[in-house]
């Protein structure tokens, strides 16, 4: 029997964190399916809209080797993306484990045969941080500036 995974995230400003994601959930299912979050699930769950567009976010995501398939998520509630592609694991980053929202999926995954695998959350790099950085940097002027020449 095939291991269907799932790894969803917004894969907004494409990193290590995520490269790292998907290469080891790649490690525990048979087909990997990556469910890049739409830009409104995104703003409902983190309040900013993404840099990347969804269907720019699909694309790179779709390329990356360890991924079988890329899909669009409309879903705020993984369970609800479940219902939609019926996978046996759900992989998320440990910063998920043990808040309610993850033990509230760990449990409704449960009832029906599914799990949540944890992985180590790369705390050095996110799309938040990098999209701080990047807000910082563009509101410096001097010598780094372009000059069009």
């Amino acid at each position: 029997m095939s291991i269907i995974g799932y790894a969803p995230g917004a894969y907004d400003l494409f990193h290590i964190g995520h490269l790292n994601l998907l290469r080891h959930a790649s490690e525990h299912c048979d087909h990997l399916v990556a469910g890049v979050v739409t830009d409104d699930v995104l703003e409902a769950a983190k309040a900013q809209r993404p840099v990347i567009p969804l269907q720019e976010r699909i694309e790179i995501v779709r390329n990356i080797r360890y991924v079988d398939e890329a899909v669009a998520d409309p879903y705020v509630d993984k369970f609800e993306s479940w219902r939609r592609y019926r996978f046996d694991v759900l992989f998320k980053g440990d910063d998920w484990r043990g808040t309610p929202a993850g033990l509230r999926l760990e449990g409704l995954l449960s009832e029906v045969g599914a799990r949540v695998v944890y992985f180590p959350y790369t705390v050095h790099t996110s799309s938040s941080a990098l999209r701080r950085f990047i807000t910082m940097s563009g509101s410096h002027s001097g010598p780094h500036r372009e000059t069009g020449g």
